[in-house]
């Protein structure tokens, strides 16, 4: 059934509470010409740039927002798992055996966390993918200090060993403010801050990969620094309950952090009539559509768009799949699909950021306060200012 068709105005489904689908709702909901559906598996949307804040300490608070905040209230907000999706009928079927119809369909489904059929790691690695994964690292970092009394100096050091795999931007963000966090830790809980090691291991020549090398060269200063010990050309290949092998060295740690690599969402693997590019993501055509499938649209992480799998680039995807909508609703000229350049501003540590614009590159507490700005201004930009100033102020008092 249609989830609005009581109504006479064309309908958009919009299947993901993520960056790309609240960012659609938005804009189509501007417009006030057609009816909208968001259908989401959660009720909150979550901020994934900042998780890593959880795992150290912050409130979910800062990162969770509810769906009925984010988007007007005239857009239908259904809570439910998309199962199957058929193309050509443009039906959704959800979890709880309902059927969702409209005009138009636009799938922005997010990733998941892929361990490339590594032995081990998807039963004894830890990730923050999702809310609940970042509450269960910080839970179990936590853990490793309470009551951790022992004069077994090698038991320490494997106890407090930290391995973090990937050294992209979720890695490098992460490693920078765990140094300062566990050291916290250690002393609240009497423990001596020199058994406490953090480690990242990436297989690439540099961190950060796909930003500039003196920007990649800059992250690896920055994490030395503050302590992290940082391993690259390494490739991990396997782990069991305390041990990570990387090539034919093996380390002691209990703490083992995926961040090495994300594939799109498992669904869009079995929508019949869906075609995959060389970065398998989703082929679509210079209007987002899929090919073949008129008004059925791919927004988001698996889009087959050069940047996709970026919060930035969702969101220029969502505007440019809905101003496609209202034109084609509006009956005028339709534009083709314009790549967006990504700008960097990744945080390490308290104070210090890398901030990657082209060929402009700034490191230091400039480039930290403009990622906290960015970051301020996105959700002043879509809240109330009274929901802007929990997120951003009476939630940090939980840190």
């Amino acid at each position: 059934m249609s989830p609005k068709k009581q109504h006479k105005k064309p309908s958009v489904i919009i299947v993901g509470g993520g960056f790309a689908g609240t960012a659609l709702a938005r804009k189509l909901a501007d417009e006030s010409t057609v009816n909208i559906t968001l259908i989401s598996d959660k009720s909150y949307f979550e901020y994934y740039p900042a998780f890593y804040r959880v795992v150290t300490g912050a409130a979910p608070i800062e990162v969770c927002v509810p769906l009925s905040d984010l988007v007007p209230k005239d857009v239908d907000i259904v809570i439910d798992r998309a199962v199957a999706v058929d193309l050509a009928k443009k039906e959704i079927k959800g979890e709880k055996g309902q059927v969702y119809t409209a005009d138009y369909i636009v799938l922005a489904l997010g990733s998941q966390t892929s361990y490339f059929n590594l032995p081990g790691i998807p039963e004894h690695s830890f990730g923050f993918k999702s809310i609940g994964e970042a509450t269960e690292l910080k839970d179990h970092i936590k853990n490793l200090f309470i009551g951790k009394v022992n004069h077994d100096a090698s038991a320490m050091v494997s106890n407090f060993q930290i391995v973090i795999v990937g050294g992209g931007p979720s890695g490098v963000e992460l490693a920078g403010d765990l140094t300062a966090y566990m050291r916290k830790l250690a002393k609240k809980y009497a423990v001596d801050p020199s058994f406490i090691t953090i480690d990242i291991i990436d297989r690439g020549n540099r961190l950060i990969g796909a930003t500039h090398p003196d920007a990649s060269e800059a992250a690896l200063k920055r994490l030395r620094s503050l302590g992290v010990n940082v391993f690259l050309n390494r490739e991990v290949m396997a782990e069991d309950v305390e041990t990570i092998l990387i090539g034919d060295m093996d380390l002691k740690t209990k703490t083992v952090i995926w961040t090495a690599g994300t594939t799109i969402n498992a669904l869009y693997s079995k929508i019949e009539g869906l075609q995959m590019t060389e970065r398998r993501r989703v082929l679509v055509d210079d209007y987002m559509e899929v090919p073949n499938f008129e008004d059925v649209y791919i927004a988001g992480d698996a889009a087959g768009t050069k940047y996709s799998g970026l919060a930035q680039t969702a969101m220029h995807d969502a505007k440019f799949v809905a101003n496609d909508i209202l034109r084609k609703l509006q009956k005028r000229s339709r534009r083709k699909y314009k790549v967006k350049e990504i700008e960097y501003i990744i945080p390490i540590g308290h104070n210090w950021a890398l901030m990657s614009l082209g060929k402009i590159h700034i490191f230091g507490w400039f480039a930290y306060f403009a990622r906290q700005t960015v970051d301020f201004l996105y959700f002043a930009t879509i809240l109330p200012p009274k929901k802007t100033f929990e997120l951003f102020w009476k939630g940090k008092k939980y840190r």
